[in-house]
């Protein structure tokens, strides 16, 4: 799969198109084909942080940039693990990443049933 992930803080410049292996849900996980994601201000106030704001946020959010960022996303449920019940593969759902975990510029994620994510309404 495709993802896209910072190579280092600053402009969009910084940010690269690189290969990753789809992930595998564990039990409890849906596996979600993402087809839109957001891009929000927030986004690119932390990749743009300079001194003295760029220490505290670094240590908060971690001294390592994540792998693949974004927070929000729309997609389709391509499997369920085993103990998921509210999701099966075809469902069109919509949510974000809850905490400090990201991942929604990438192709696919895995996120646990109780993640922050619900069926997309017909209309």
């Amino acid at each position: 799969m495709k993802g896209i992930v910072a190579i280092k803080y600053g402009s969009p410049d910084h940010l690269s198109l690189r290969e990753f292996k789809v992930p595998f849900p564990k039990d409890n996980e849906v596996l979600i084909r993402i087809h839109a994601a957001t891009v929000t201000r927030g986004d690119v106030f932390l990749r743009s942080l300079s001194l003295p704001l760029w220490l505290p946020m670094r240590i908060f959010f971690g001294i390592r940039r994540k792998k693949i960022p974004g927070y929000e996303l729309a997609g389709e449920v391509e499997a369920a693990g085993k103990d998921v019940k509210l999701f099966r593969s075809g469902d069109r759902v919509f949510g974000t990443t809850t905490g400090l975990s990201t991942g929604s510029y990438a192709e696919y994620i895995c996120m646990p049933e109780g993640a922050v994510i619900a069926k997309m309404p017909v209309s």
